[in-house]
């Protein structure tokens, strides 16, 4: 038998008419009464696109041209827009965004937690939403038929390495020296054995990880020491698992401030931290409004990290337990406590999606609990937290689908309120959400 052929594409561009925006910022329409998602579109336009895949349940496109646009586009500031996967809304306005971004996470408290907030927080936007980014992974791919090396984020929906020249988003440090990044890999001695770069800049310095594949010559270590020096970078290296990260010369002491609170965070260059310094300092300052901690009054941090929401809470309240399923943050964390002169707070390594009955720290009480979980969210600890006697919960989410449905087992499993939530800009022109909710019992 013959293998079944693939059903042709139309080639012809189609009319539509776009209602909405998906979660990943594609337009969607229906057509032929069918769900049809287009890259580059807006809700409120008329537009022509040409279909990229066909499936039963939704079809896929391309936008070829504007019939009648939104009042919410705008030109994007990006030359690569549209290749590159760093951003998905450079295209739409910066308040439309926020008012996306917060609708997103209505419509995932609607229909995933069957919840609703009491009250909506204001946005926490930073006043320029471009060269924000302090934290990232790059590509990096040799091709002989461009001539020269790519470093960048991924093309969109592909695994190429975009071709770039600059980035608007990366911090200026890095998104504008791209091309003196590719022209000195392309100068080693192994440029196609170069896979990534990794990027952490702190307040004032700025790592680089390159994922060597194969060791670099002696020839070029010194040309890397003097990039770096030229450009006040810091090179380490990375020959094989990220346990192997290792400073090329002299090693990067990274730290970011939390003036609100008068703290110094330090941290390894491949710790966890958030991509958005300015909205960080205004989240971790509202998490700490919202928690209201007391004097006399317990607290725990569930996910503490390095100690960003953990060092704060404990300025303010009586004591603070950090939790942490890393030994290496949860090593950094009690670090950055000494170093800022907190005695009253003490941290713990423990996987919190594994059972917990035998863990110390669950064997006292706490009038409140902070959640910064990853994107799979806290559902395995949310059933230990009335136990706990826990009053008030600030729960940071960087995914709506699981902070919608543990909001849901809070609420109505757990007996708690879900009194206000509101959305945080950490990713300007992606549609990548960021949130927090109040649960009070």
């Amino acid at each position: 038998m013959g293998r079944r052929g693939r059903r042709r594409l139309p080639q012809e561009p189609v009319e539509a008419q776009v209602e909405g925006l998906s979660h990943d910022g594609r337009g969607v329409a229906r057509v032929e009464g069918k769900a049809t998602f287009i890259h580059g579109a807006l809700p409120g336009e008329r537009v022509r696109f040409r279909y990229t895949a066909r499936r039963r349940n939704r079809d896929e496109g391309e936008l070829v041209e504007v019939l009648e646009a939104s009042p919410h586009r705008v030109e994007p500031r990006c030359a690569h827009f549209g290749l590159c996967g760093g951003c998905s809304l450079q295209h739409l306005h910066a308040t439309a965004q926020i008012e996306y971004k917060q609708r997103s996470l209505l419509d995932a408290f609607h229909h995933l937690g069957k919840v609703e907030p009491e009250t909506l927080l204001p946005p926490l936007v930073n006043g320029d939403p471009w060269g924000y980014r302090r934290k990232a992974r790059l590509g990096v791919k040799r091709v002989p038929k461009k001539g020269r090396v790519l470093v960048g984020f991924r093309e969109r929906g592909s695994s190429y390495v975009a071709e770039l020249e600059r980035c608007e988003v990366l911090h200026p440090r890095v998104g504008g020296a791209l091309m003196d990044l590719s022209r000195l890999i392309g100068d080693l001695s192994i440029p196609h054995r170069i896979a990534q770069i990794e990027v952490a800049l702190d307040d004032e310095q700025c790592v680089l990880i390159l994922r060597n594949l194969d060791p670099l010559t002696e020839k070029d270590r010194e040309r890397l020491k003097r990039f770096g020096r030229q450009h006040g970078f810091f090179f380490y290296l990375q020959p094989a698992g990220p346990e192997s990260v290792a400073p090329l010369e002299e090693r990067a002491d990274l730290r970011y401030r939390l003036p609100d609170f008068d703290l110094t965070i330090h941290f390894e260059p491949t710790d966890f931290t958030q991509v958005n310094s300015e909205i960080n300092r205004r989240m971790v300052r509202r998490a700490v409004e919202l928690l209201e901690p007391e004097e006399g009054e317990r607290v725990l941090d569930l996910f503490c990290g390095v100690g960003n929401f953990t060092l704060p809470l404990a300025t303010r309240a009586g004591w603070v337990t950090g939790v942490e399923g890393a030994p290496e943050l949860v090593a950094r964390a009690r670090a950055n406590a000494e170093a800022n002169r907190l005695e009253n707070v003490d941290f713990h390594a423990a996987n919190l999606y594994e059972p917990l009955q035998h863990e110390p720290w669950l064997k006292k009480s706490f009038h409140k609990v902070l959640l910064d979980p990853p994107r799979s969210g806290a559902f395995e600890v949310l059933e230990h937290l009335p136990r706990l006697g826990v009053e008030r919960i600030l729960y940071v989410s960087c995914y709506p689908g699981t902070l919608a449905r543990d909001a849901g087992e809070l609420v109505h499993r757990h007996g708690y309120r879900l009194v206000s939530a509101g959305v945080m800009d950490m990713f300007p022109h992606t549609a990548h959400v960021e949130s927090m909710a109040l649960f009070v019992k």
